[in-house]
């Protein structure tokens, strides 16, 4: 059936788009103080280097060169921390989430980190951002754009608030191109991820909805395109692990 205009995914479920916010919202607030946690056991900890492979292609500089990164849907601060720990005393990092709960952990972490003089935390939406046009010299999503109900709407924000010459590079999920490694994958996320957000969480649902939600997100050609139809240049994506994400990136020139 063709989804409406007035109709988005919230995992396999057509729902309005006004609700699709609150749902994902009821879906973060339950998961935010065990969210780190979770991605570690998710992903056997590979995260972490898919993290780090985003940090590397937005190369903040190492001296007191200025420059100001705006992480989207970064509310624990994962994205900022690592590219504050690898850049130089001129780098500010705003993290930018719709969830209170997940904004909240990611203060704590700032202050234990000794981090929270170089990385702020504001509450915000992806979609209707309240900086400035041309204000950001790098802008990063990691594991949040397909969560939000207008992704189009994200990408033109992003493409506003960066300055010319600014990068913006999006880490999601993406599509399992091996054989054998598709079925695998598949099973693991439907039947051991529900459980073990169950065990870890108390909540299979979520996670439930998190798995689905990767299955409805555009396949890479089809997101580079809207990338390139909200005004970047340069655009292209890094496959990894198997395709079971993928580093997009695109530059406002």
């Amino acid at each position: 059936m063709e989804q409406s205009e007035k109709t988005t995914h919230f995992g396999f479920k057509d729902v309005n788009l006004e609700d699709k916010q609150t749902l994902v919202n009821d879906v973060f607030h339950s998961v935010a103080h065990r969210y780190d946690l979770m991605n570690d056991l998710m992903s056997a900890g590979v995260h972490r280097a898919w993290k780090s492979a985003m940090v590397t292609a937005l190369n903040p500089p190492r001296g007191d060169t200025p420059f100001a990164l705006l992480d989207v849907a970064g509310g624990t601060g994962d994205i900022s921390f690592r590219a504050a720990e690898a850049s130089g005393s001129g780098f500010q990092a705003t993290v930018c989430d719709i969830n209170t709960d997940m904004l909240d952990v990611g203060r704590e972490r700032a202050r234990a980190r000794h981090l929270d003089d170089r990385v702020t935390f504001v509450e915000g939406n992806a979609e209707a951002l309240t900086f400035s046009d041309r204000s950001f010299d790098g802008y990063t999503i990691a594991f949040g754009i397909r969560n939000v109900p207008r992704i189009e709407l994200v990408l033109q924000e992003a493409y506003r608030v960066l300055k010319p010459g600014g990068r913006f590079l999006c880490l999601e999920f993406s599509n399992v191109d091996v054989p054998g490694l598709d079925r695998l994958y598949d099973f693991f996320s439907f039947k051991v991820i529900p459980e073990l957000g169950r065990a870890v969480t108390g909540d299979a649902e979520s996670y439930r909805y998190l798995v689905e939600s990767i299955r409805q997100f555009p396949r890479p050609q089809a997101f580079a395109d809207m990338i390139r139809a909200a005004g970047f240049a340069r655009v292209k994506w890094q496959p990894m692990s198997g395709g079971i994400v993928a580093l997009h990136s695109g530059w406002r020139l």
